[in-house]
């Protein structure tokens, strides 16, 4: 269950990185805290390796994976792997439509997979 909610608060946090300027590698760490009420539950820290660019005039995307430090309230911090990919196009000057999927592997065959999909207005 705490596994369930790890993966939850780690994938609804996440926050798509706004299109890129310039092309080429980078480091992305994150740190993501769950809490059910004032109970803390887990959080989750990525130390991602990425890659974003253009895609074509009006697009970018990023891929980035690396380790996940799992740190359950009262359990002992164990080391996963995630990721997540993404592409923002740029529909007009003030509205981008975005899209991203990512997982986190949960130390056994089945790993915690995520989507997000948007749109910004920009003013």
């Amino acid at each position: 269950m705490f596994k369930s909610t790890i993966a939850a608060a780690a994938l609804a946090a996440v926050a798509l990185a706004p299109t890129a300027a310039f092309a080429g590698p980078y480091v992305n760490i994150e740190s993501n805290s769950g809490f059910v009420g004032s109970d803390y539950g887990s959080t989750v820290t990525d130390a991602h390796v990425g890659y974003e660019g253009s895609a074509g005039d009006n697009a970018g995307y990023y891929v980035q994976a690396g380790p996940a430090l799992v740190s359950i309230d009262g359990e002992d911090l164990e080391t996963e792997l995630s990721g997540k990919a993404g592409i923002g196009f740029d529909v007009s000057e003030s509205v981008n439509v975005y899209g991203e999927v990512s997982f986190l592997t949960d130390g056994s065959d089945d790993a915690n997979y995520g989507t997000k999909l948007g749109v910004k207005f920009t003013f």
